[in-house]
């Protein structure tokens, strides 16, 4: 019973790593830029790297790893092409639409250190937290990116004479 657990536990994780890779695909395919190809290539691998690690640990346990991606997922990718077509492949809303995914990814892995920890070993928990560090620290990666955006030369000295 709780090997059915755990194996579930672990397959919603599996399943936003393959969201992940998924939409880091897609995020490719949507800009030209030399160096959001590079970081998103890099994402992806790391998720791919967690897919290994999950499918290996469920397979461990006589469990069947799922395979595809959560609908939720593919609205993510759907939206980020028609985002990507409308905004004339911006930087800043792929890289907002990225971040959005990011959001997904670290509220699962919250979630399942919070709600289901108790569903799995002191091994896999160590794995798990291992994991949404990385998730934790790419989503910042990417809200950086896309805040840095948004930020130029001046805006501070153009809020703070608005306010007064």
């Amino acid at each position: 019973m709780k090997n059915d657990k755990t194996v579930d536990v672990l397959n919603k994780l599996l399943e936003i790593n393959n969201d992940r890779v998924e939409g880091y695909e897609t995020a490719m395919k949507e800009t030209d830029e030399a160096d959001l190809k590079t970081l998103f290539a890099q994402l992806a691998r790391t998720s791919s790297k967690f897919i290994t690690e999950l499918t290996d640990e469920i397979r461990s346990m006589n469990g069947e790893p799922v395979e595809g991606t959560k609908i939720s997922g593919k609205f993510f990718r759907a939206w980020m092409d028609v985002k990507a077509a409308l905004t004339g492949r911006d930087r800043k809303a792929i890289l907002s639409s990225c971040e959005f995914g990011e959001d997904n990814a670290v509220d699962t892995y919250e979630k399942v250190l919070r709600d289901d920890s108790q569903n799995l070993s002191t091994v896999q928990q160590d794995m798990v937290m291992a994991q949404h560090a990385i998730i934790k620290a790419d989503h910042d990666k990417v809200r950086y990116l896309r805040d840095s955006i948004s930020r130029k030369p001046g805006d501070a000295d153009q809020r703070a004479r608005a306010s007064m």
